[in-house]
């Protein structure tokens, strides 16, 4: 038996809790401030979009760990780059990304493995241009096993993304 199937067993003897994700973060939405290209000052903080780093700005309005999520774009379907990923520092992040804060940095990642897993399309509205509006996101049911449950999840995930990466490398070059 794996340490996985183990903890699982112990921790979760009657199954996970379902959680939507408005119950185990907070949406920092609110605080997004848009630049325009035209009005972008250069400067060494990331300014992220719907799919990571647009540009290089000279002021930053968030500082920590954070989970983007897209908002809108083809990418939300087509799934070409990660529609979820950890940032973390001083940052800026225009209006095509939800800003999620999580009190876990291990929640952060257990959700961002799951939201890279999961197929988005029931959640998306939008014809012309696919949209992840905040109402649908927070919908989205999320197991939610314990912490050490979630920890393991993640070494594992991130240990099979790790050996992957390497694999792609090596098979490139």
């Amino acid at each position: 038996m794996s340490k996985l199937d183990e903890l699982i067993n112990e921790r979760c003897p009657d199954g996970v809790e379902i959680k939507t994700l408005d119950q185990i973060s907070e949406n920092c939405d609110n605080q997004r401030k848009p630049i325009t290209s035209g009005n972008r000052e250069s400067g060494s903080y990331p300014y992220y979009g719907a799919s990571g780093i647009v540009d290089y700005v000279k002021d930053y309005i968030f500082d920590g760990d954070y989970l983007l999520i897209s908002e809108d774009g083809a990418n939300l379907l087509a799934r070409n780059t990660p529609i979820a990923f950890s940032i973390q520092g001083k940052n800026w992040v225009n209006n095509h990304a939800h800003i999620i804060k999580f009190d876990s940095f291990v929640t952060q990642k257990f959700v961002e493995h799951y939201l890279e897993s999961l197929d988005l399309t029931p959640y998306i509205s939008g014809a012309a241009q696919p949209k992840l509006n905040q109402k649908n996101l927070n919908s989205i049911p999320i197991p939610f096993p314990p912490l050490p449950v979630q920890e393991e999840i993640v070494r594992i995930l991130d240990n099979f993304t790790e050996l992957t990466a390497e694999l792609t490398a090596e098979l490139t070059a």
